[in-house]
């Protein structure tokens, strides 16, 4: 597994008074495409926070559920990064907060059912939907967007990133 880590305040982990967890998910099929979220004029990947008690796998699944109407059966998980973030006076002044993202490529056929899905009002205020892109377009796809809407949240930057380290463990 690759790690990226963004410490920028240089803060130490004795420094964090809160700490957050997420999942992400690379949903590939065999035409070689990847399910990705679109909201708000941004792509992103399948992923959400990972709640108290909560495993990674059960956030995968419920996370999957939830934005995909997909029911996996997790047996071809690859867990492949993770981006570690130190952010200091965040959510407030006082407050440091270090995120803890991991990424996961599942390989599955399922498609998605949009009425099984549960969407939060960001996400429906947003007009959420979920595309197929091409792996081998994914990137320039996310330039494109990023390039004609920007990029105000990083979300285009970290998921090139992180598509670079999937596509670099492919070669």
């Amino acid at each position: 597994m690759e790690y990226l880590v963004n410490n920028k305040y240089n803060l130490k982990d004795e420094d964090i008074t809160e700490v957050v967890k997420r999942v992400k998910i690379l949903l590939i099929n065999s035409n070689n495409e990847i399910l990705l979220g679109y909201s708000s004029h941004e792509y992103q990947f399948i992923g959400g926070h990972v709640e108290d008690k909560e495993s990674f796998l059960d956030t995968v699944k419920r996370e999957v559920k939830e934005e995909t109407g997909i029911d996996l059966d997790i047996k071809n998980i690859n867990p492949f990064a993770c981006s570690i973030g130190y952010w200091k006076d965040w959510p407030e002044k006082n407050k440091n907060r270090k995120t803890e993202i991991y990424f996961y490529e599942i390989k599955t056929n399922d498609k998605p059912i949009i009425d099984n899905t549960l969407y939060t009002e960001h996400e429906k205020e947003g007009n959420f939907e979920l595309r197929y892109i091409p792996l081998n377009k994914v990137l320039e796809v996310i330039k494109d967007n990023s390039d004609k809407y920007g990029d105000e949240h990083g979300i285009a930057r970290e998921m090139t990133q992180l598509l670079n380290i999937y596509f670099g463990g492919k070669k």
